[in-house]
């Protein structure tokens, strides 16, 4: 179901049948946003994983950019805004627990997510980890200081290999505070969500997938 933020911002929810485990998930999109891909993850995630769930757009009253205007965009967003709209669609599930989950950008302010305090589990698939040169400003935080006023340890960072966006030196840096990190060897950015990309590999996101189910379920 298509519905408003307070904020202002587009988002889809839907609940599960149950509702039994009493948890909600935040999904935040890659830099392309809210669009067909993320409408039917989120139906599909409410009932395999039988939570609520909610995503929203990353670049509200944007929507119309394209990919490259969208990261050229980037320095424009803003961590309260964003970070606001994922309390927001977390206030909406209405759950007793709420975890939230990103994708490349969106994987990027899952990590920066933590210093809210307000998700119970957080996994980042191939997010940055470091602000990319091109989108630094002043309302843009580094994730590695997020991760230092919240609990790293209820991370996972899912990454590939052969990302240049998330490179071994920063992965290693991440892993020293405490998040848990599955390296897929071989695997380049954005190998897991969207099966149209050539970067797909069904193997290891069929195994990262279960790794996020397992992660943000445990104990649920």
């Amino acid at each position: 179901m298509q519905i408003t933020l307070p904020s202002g911002t587009n988002a889809v929810i839907e609940k599960s049948v149950s509702s039994r485990r009493g948890l909600g998930l935040v999904v935040i999109p890659d830099v392309m946003g809210l669009r067909p891909l993320f409408y039917d993850m989120v139906k599909h995630l409410a009932a395999d994983w039988d939570i609520n769930v909610c995503s929203f757009e990353l670049y509200p009253e944007l929507e119309h950019l394209n990919v490259e205007e969208r990261l050229g965009a980037a320095s424009r967003l803003e961590d309260t805004r964003v970070i606001g709209d994922a309390i927001e669609a977390a206030e909406v599930i209405q759950s007793d627990q709420v975890a939230i989950l990103g994708f490349c950008m969106g994987g990027m302010y899952t990590l920066k997510a933590v210093s809210s305090q307000k998700f119970s589990k957080h996994c980042s698939f191939y997010g940055m980890i470091r602000v990319p040169e091109a989108w630094k400003s002043e309302s843009q935080s580094e994730p590695i200081s997020c991760l230092q006023e919240g609990d790293a340890n209820s991370v996972l960072a899912i990454v590939g290999s052969e990302d240049t966006w998330t490179p071994k030196e920063d992965v290693d840096l991440l892993s020293s505070t405490g998040v848990t990190v599955a390296s897929y060897e071989g695997a380049d950015h954005g190998f897991a969500h969207d099966s149209s990309r050539p970067a797909h590999r069904p193997s290891d996101a069929a195994d990262a997938w279960m790794k996020a189910k397992d992660w943000i379920l445990d104990n649920s």
